[in-house]
């Protein structure tokens, strides 16, 4: 093992690390590239939570929530029980359908219009709120500054040094 280590350290010098640095020109090294993930997601984790988690909400804010989310499941499953019914009884189903078909016309435009604008006031409302809520994240986002990936990059570097210059004088 003697005359092995000698070769390798004449070849590639005393502690260095050229033979790891050639390698990972043509492979990824695995270790980092792991280590890169697991923070790439803890990071996204930490930003939906903090986008989505959301605080201090009374309990009747949460009540109107969820009543405002029952109208479109019951008009889907309305809609299915109107199928199953026309299915299994369908004297039932053309009684119900022949008084819908009484209703007058401008009645059916003011049902269309009350629906349209409680659902879109409802899509303009939640999407309004998400906007919000990302321009708040991006804010925030905005003040924190990244750490340097390797902070062992060459001070010859004067874009890198007016950088520092200028993060340590902010700090």
């Amino acid at each position: 093992m003697g005359m092995i280590d000698r070769i390798l350290a004449a070849l590639a010098g005393p502690g260095s690390s050229v033979i790891r640095e050639t390698a990972e020109v043509f492979r990824e090294n695995a270790e980092a590239a792991s280590a890169r993930d697991t923070a790439l997601r803890a990071a996204a984790l930490d930003q939906f939570a903090r986008e989505f988690g959301r605080t201090g909400i009374s309990r009747f804010d949460r009540l109107v929530d969820a009543l405002n989310r029952l109208p479109r499941p019951a008009m889907a499953f309305g809609t299915l029980g109107l199928l199953g019914s026309a299915m299994t009884s369908p004297e039932w189903f053309a009684a119900r359908m022949a008084g819908l078909a009484l209703v007058p016309e401008p009645l059916w435009w003011l049902l269309g219009a009350v629906v349209s604008f409680y659902f879109g006031a409802r899509h303009q409302t939640k999407g309004q709120a998400f906007q919000r809520e990302i321009a708040a994240s991006l804010a925030r986002a905005a003040h924190q500054v990244p750490e340097p990936a390797d902070p062992a990059i060459p001070e010859g570097n004067a874009a890198l040094a007016e950088w520092r210059a200028l993060r340590s004088g902010a700090a």
